[in-house]
């Protein structure tokens, strides 16, 4: 267990006195390990894994679904190719602008209820997306849809550290499986639903799915074991001294750059291999269906890795971010099918690995009570990323036609990422 720091540049990782307990609400660490233990041997903790983990899964599919089918359905459209990432950069721009608020807003409604107040709209707006005629129109439906689903990260950040203690990291890994599954599903299903019953249709399916699922949170989902008292609500002095803290700050770079390239290569991979090389939309689905499959793997055993004793989350997210820039490099000197099956899932794993172990220390570095806080603010500097690389990528391959000049755009991102995490303390307190 690593030791914490008591020096200055930490003091902002707990703004409240020595005399409160880390688990705020609680009598003491005697009562935290109670709770902890509580919680750790609770059978429903993983039905409430299983619920946030779902939520996240369809979000996910709602925001990445429009890039499976970008290339044909912009052509109907008349989109032009450099404008294919607009309506990503829309989503992700809602998106940011909503983490902010919404991750405060899970520490003082709970994550149930934030979490049915991100589906329920996310479900009709999708639907909605299906009328999409115009650019312009498009555009307003994906931001609002970003707007929407912004909270669900930050209520799944709230409720698994609630349920959670001893093996976070692989509860962490578990559910960001949801994120790389869904470009599996998404790449699986959407271009092959899209090509026998019209695109419209698919988002409309999207839709109606996803409301469903907000109802199954609101009446199945507890925020938290019920021996775990009710914390007190976080003070405006708390929630600023995680603006100050050096790790989240960190933290904070280092995720932006990872997403910047794994948000910015799921919105034009299929695009670029189709306007390439020629690939059919289905087979570029079914190459990053299984640059999903790597994901999928890889998270839950990164995660598991982070938990056991004396492994450095911090050297392991370096490890994975380099990984991932030189990956990259070398997918985008591929040219063909053969060679793109075979890079892929080696991409995903390092493309989607290194994000429970940056969740793990974010929740580590702000304590349980702010959770769902520190999650927000730096989820929206992590969605930056997200929302500005489409459309730099977009410009990039616009004017220069070069599939190996947009993946190197790419790589820059998480190479920015891997000397961030050099400036993380090495002490975090695991919780």
């Amino acid at each position: 267990m690593e030791k914490n720091l008591a020096s200055s540049d930490e003091l902002s990782t707990h703004v409240w006195t020595g005399k409160e307990s880390r688990e705020a609400g609680t009598a003491g660490p005697a009562a935290s390990t109670a709770s902890a233990s509580s919680a750790d041997t609770c059978a429903y903790r993983w039905v409430a894994l299983f619920i946030v983990w779902a939520a996240f899964l369809l979000s996910y599919v709602d925001r990445v679904a429009w890039s499976t089918v970008a290339a044909p359905v912009g052509a109907t459209l008349g989109i032009k190719i450099s404008m294919l990432g607009a309506f990503v950069t829309a989503f992700y721009a809602g998106y940011v602008v909503a983490n902010i608020v919404g991750g405060i807003l899970t520490d003082f409604l709970g994550g149930r209820l934030m979490l049915t107040l991100a589906l329920l709209p996310l479900g009709v707006l999708t639907f909605s997306f299906g009328f999409t005629q115009s650019l312009a129109f498009g555009i307003v439906i994906q931001a609002a849809m970003g707007f929407a689903a912004g909270a669900d990260y930050s209520a799944g950040m709230k409720i698994i550290p609630a349920w959670f203690t001893r093996d976070r990291g692989r509860a962490m890994g578990l559910y960001t499986t949801a994120t790389s599954l869904a470009v599996v599903l998404a790449n699986a299903i959407v271009p092959s639903f899209s090509l026998l019953h019209g695109w419209s249709n698919a988002f409309h399916m999207l839709g109606i799915v996803t409301f469903a699922w907000g109802l199954v949170a609101l009446f199945l989902l507890k925020n938290r074991p019920s021996n775990d008292p009710q914390p007190p609500r976080n003070s405006a002095k708390e929630m600023l001294g995680l603006l100050r803290n050096r790790n989240l700050i960190v933290l904070s770079i280092a995720g932006c750059g990872g997403l910047w390239a794994t948000v910015g290569f799921g919105a034009w991979s299929n695009a670029l291999m189709t306007r390439q090389y020629g690939i059919a939309p289905v087979v570029a689905g079914s190459i990053v269906a299984s640059f999903g499959i790597g994901a999928v793997i890889a998270k839950p055993t990164l995660g598991w890795i982070s938990d056991l004793s004396g492994v450095s989350r911090r050297w392991m997210s370096i490890v994975c971010l380099v990984a991932f820039t030189l990956v990259l490099l070398v997918f985008g000197s591929c040219s063909t099918v053969h060679q793109f099956y075979l890079i892929a899932p080696i991409l995903g794993a390092f493309s989607f690995g290194y994000l429970p172990v940056l969740m793990a220390q974010i929740s580590d570095a702000s304590g349980k009570r702010l959770a769902g806080a520190s999650a927000g603010w730096t989820n929206a500097i992590w969605q930056t990323g997200s929302a500005v690389s489409p459309l730099v990528v977009g410009a990039v391959y616009g004017s220069s036609h070069s599939f190996q000049l947009a993946l190197f755009t790419l790589a820059i991102g998480p190479a920015i990422g891997a000397v961030a995490m050099c400036f993380v303390s090495s002490h975090i307190a695991r919780e």
